[in-house]
């Protein structure tokens, strides 16, 4: 039950970057499906801390705002990076966060020494590569560069999930700060930019990002809650693979040989970095 529930978790989130691409195609702006990304978990979860009586005050801010700023900052410029690239493309460099883990790990963790990360990150910098030469058009580099730079904020947010994890606080908690953080961040984009005048297909999709994000973000938070956290982990990798089949599907992305390549390496770089951390002593 608890790969299932991560495979469905993964392909809900592909699904969401579907729909994320569909929105912004239908005109929608990227402060609208972030609004919609956010929204229904906020509602869903302050019902249920009211009908359980559950508090929402946090045990620390601090830990709540950094992982704010990071994962709204990845969000924001994954999607972006979602709009504007092949959705296989976009969400592999979206997955490059164990990568950066590893790199920190590396030069500031104490594991300078250690062979299985350095390869981690080795072969993860090749993936990179192998992606963005083969498929990155002139005009899609700033899309390219966002998609790495989400991929070291989630890195940063991970961090703090950690954190908050030692501290204890509830998981509940930290998705709905989080989600409150996504709300307050699009409300900013919308009064910049107002609200855009979009068909009923726009809607459709700002809709599918919700429901699909929430759906998502429930079944990943029940796969970790039931089993083994590595196999969870490595689970996760498997959106990729169904954003390169949604890819193909929906909008005739093929990607070529050195593209999947460089999938496979980033695949295979995040799970080698997820074995080593979770094998390791904490702190190291």
């Amino acid at each position: 039950m608890q790969a299932l529930w991560m495979l469905v978790a993964s392909a809900m989130f592909a699904l969401m970057g579907s729909f994320v691409k569909m929105a912004t195609e239908y005109s929608a702006s990227l402060s609208q499906i972030v609004l919609f990304r956010g929204f229904p978990s906020v509602v869903l979860l302050l019902l249920w801390a009211r009908t359980g009586r559950q508090s929402i005050v946090p045990k620390s801010w601090r830990p709540h705002i950094w992982r704010n700023v990071a994962g709204v900052s990845s969000m924001w410029l994954g999607f972006y990076a979602i709009a504007h690239l092949p959705l296989a493309t976009a969400t592999s460099l979206n997955y490059t966060a164990p990568l950066f883990i590893a790199c920190w790990m590396l030069g500031w963790g104490g594991a300078q020494r250690d062979p299985v990360r350095i390869l981690a990150v080795v072969l993860g910098f090749v993936g990179v590569i192998s992606i963005l030469r083969p498929s990155i058009n002139p005009d899609q580099w700033m899309a390219a560069a966002f998609g790495l730079i989400a991929g070291a904020s989630s890195a940063v947010a991970m961090l703090q999930i950690r954190q908050l994890g030692r501290i204890g606080e509830a998981e509940w908690r930290t998705v709905l700060f989080f989600s409150v953080g996504v709300c307050l961040s699009s409300t900013v984009g919308l009064i910049l930019e107002g609200w855009a005048q979009v068909g009923w297909q726009a809607y459709a999709s700002l809709v599918g990002v919700g429901v699909a994000g929430l759906f998502g973000q429930l079944a990943m938070t029940r796969a970790f809650g039931v089993g083994s956290a590595l196999l969870t982990a490595a689970l996760q990798y498997t959106t990729i693979i169904f954003a390169a089949l949604l890819g193909m599907g929906i909008w005739g992305d093929r990607p070529d040989t050195l593209a999947w390549a460089g999938m496979g390496l980033i695949i295979a770089a995040g799970l080698l970095s997820v074995w080593r951390t979770m094998r390791l002593p904490s702190g190291t």
